[in-house]
């Protein structure tokens, strides 16, 4: 779980392995992450685009950038929450994320809100 607070936006995040989705013969770990979005600022803030950056067991790094998330791009007015769900696949049974979401307020600034880092692994992967 990872957890931080920029600029009145609290970004928190929980992983998991996914074993359904997975095949350890084919080295493919799927890992779903879930996303709490909350304005705790004094006024609205809409979500533009992400940017992540996740790096596998090897230390391979991936860089993703793209507007919304999840095709949404959330309005949120002080005090609200958005949750989203999505995931990513690994070729190694541990790796991290970490990024960003750009913001712009209702007065028009504009500005990044950290997502802490996290990590993926299997159950037990890491003591």
């Amino acid at each position: 779980m990872s957890e931080v607070v920029t600029r009145g936006i609290r970004v928190r995040v929980r992983a998991e392995f996914v074993p359904e989705h997975s095949s350890l013969e084919e080295e493919l770990y799927y890992f779903a992450y879930h996303i709490s979005i909350t304005n705790e600022g004094d006024q609205s803030a809409q979500l533009m685009s992400r940017h992540w950056i996740i790096t596998d067991g090897t230390g391979y790094v991936q860089e993703v950038k793209g507007p919304g998330v999840v095709g949404e791009q959330p309005k949120l007015q002080p005090g609200q929450t958005y949750e989203y769900s999505s995931a990513c696949p690994l070729p190694t049974a541990v790796g991290s994320m970490y990024g960003s979401y750009r913001m712009v307020r209702a007065d028009g600034e504009a500005f990044e809100a950290r997502i802490a880092p996290f990590t993926l692994a299997l159950p037990n992967a890491l003591h």
